[in-house]
């Protein structure tokens, strides 16, 4: 069957060179699970991996809007309807001046598989446009989101496809989404997720990827028996992921020591005081350079002085890592050092943060690795309970929610890991995740016949 993954991933190649993201994401997937290939030749008659490879629905979209001087702006916006073979399609909404089509069909075929580890009915989809929001006015993040939903609203819908938030789109911009949502289509339902409560949101929906990813984190360690508590965690990232990352790390009784936001990166090794983070990041909007008023004896490092090859977060010793900001910001040189301060576990909290060198080098030494596809699964899933919330009116009480997503994401650890010992492939939890998840997704796709 490598032979036949091959072909595929060289048709990918061909077709479209310039999307490099989505080239490593189905490289990662195809490649670990030929096992599962082997065991069912009858996929490739059926031509499985050339279907699943392509999107259902690739949406691009002029998004013009006015600032506040009365400038006309336009900007592009994308939704990537990736597969809906096992539920409508879910996923996040990016605002970032960097994103293009090839984030979201790369996002979007990730989503896909993140989805089938759950219990819960759910394809992959994503989406947003390249729009700033960062040094943006309430009113202009108001009437970009509405000129946005002007377009997608004719492809979104409670039973279709369900945007989330996602990096630079929060409760706010949700707020004007529905809001325009509600506006054009006259419903009042859950065609988003992300939602504020005051209309419809789901508690701990904000918590939700961030808490899973350490309910997840402690599963793995405790099969090992281990526990997070006293560890040292270096995590990445200053945004929501990586606050609640840290907050329930605090309830664990670990210690995270770093955070970082896109001008550098913090060291505090008594521990990140989160209050501090909570009114830098999240009230003022200032860099974490300004930690540094409040606790001295802290260390910040810009990104302007980093080594060109590495991101220096990751010289600072530890015995977790846990990286919550965006995708590839672990690559060889990182991984090389990672291994040399002795990390025992590396837990991707943020999509695809690691390279796929830097997964074979974690792999081949021995560290126990936990892809996010399975870690951040959490956003998702407290995404559905907000879905099925909003269908029959009746909100679920935040210690139930709690719950729910606890046990959710322990089982999604016990079914990778059971996969990867199933395959020989022992605490391999990219195979048992990659494997989990598209036997799911296939098998879907051939019981629906060739649509």
């Amino acid at each position: 069957m490598q032979n036949y993954v091959n072909e595929i991933l060289n048709n990918i190649q061909k077709k479209e060179p310039y999307n490099t993201k989505f080239l490593e994401s189905t490289t990662d997937v195809l490649n670990s699970v030929i096992p599962y290939l082997n065991q069912h030749p009858n996929l490739k008659k059926l031509s499985l991996l050339e279907r699943l490879v392509e999107p259902e629905r690739v949406i691009m979209f002029r998004v013009p809007w006015v600032n506040d001087n009365g400038e006309i702006k336009v900007n592009r916006g994308y939704r990537v309807e990736f597969n809906s073979a096992i539920g409508p399609y879910k996923g996040g909404t990016r605002f970032h001046p960097n994103v293009t089509i090839d984030t979201f069909k790369f996002l979007a075929f990730e989503q896909t598989f993140k989805n089938a580890l759950t219990s819960l009915n759910i394809g992959g989809g994503k989406g947003g446009a390249d729009f700033n929001p960062h040094g943006k006015s309430d009113m202009e993040i108001m009437r970009f989101c509405q000129s946005f939903m002007t377009e997608l609203y004719r492809h979104i819908g409670d039973r279709t496809d369900i945007p989330a938030g996602d990096i630079g789109v929060g409760e706010r911009e949700i707020g004007y989404l529905f809001g325009m949502y509600k506006k054009l289509t006259n419903k009042f339902d859950g065609a988003l997720s992300g939602k504020p409560l005051e209309f419809g949101g789901s508690f701990c929906r904000i918590e939700a990827t961030g808490y899973g990813a350490v309910y997840f984190a402690e599963k793995m360690l405790n099969s090992h028996n281990d526990t997070l508590k006293g560890k040292k965690v270096s995590v990445s990232g200053a945004g929501n992921v990586a606050f609640h990352v840290m907050q329930k790390l605090y309830e664990y009784g670990a210690i995270p020591i770093t955070c970082s936001d896109s001008q550098g990166f913090l060291y505090d090794e008594d521990g990140i005081n989160l209050q501090i983070i909570a009114k830098l990041k999240h009230e003022s909007h200032e860099s974490l350079e300004k930690y540094l008023d409040h606790r001295k004896y802290a260390k910040y490092t810009p990104r302007t002085k980093f080594h060109k090859t590495r991101n220096d977060i990751w010289n600072i010793p530890a015995d977790v890592i846990m990286p919550a900001a965006t995708e590839n910001e672990i690559n060889l040189n990182d991984a090389k050092i990672i291994v040399k301060n002795g990390v025992k576990y590396v837990i991707e909290c943020s999509n695809m943060p690691s390279t796929p060198d830097a997964i074979k080098y974690f792999l081949e030494n021995n560290i126990l690795f936990a892809p996010s596809k399975a870690v951040n699964a959490g956003g998702v899933v407290t995404s559905v309970y907000e879905m099925s919330q909003n269908a029959t009116f009746e909100p679920l009480n935040k210690d139930i929610l709690d719950e729910k997503l606890k046990e959710e994401m322990k089982k999604i650890y016990i079914d990778i890991a059971l996969i990867s010992k199933e395959y020989g492939c022992e605490d391999n939890l990219v195979i048992g995740a990659n494997i989990k998840g598209f036997s799911k997704v296939s098998q879907a796709m051939i019981k629906q016949g060739v649509i």
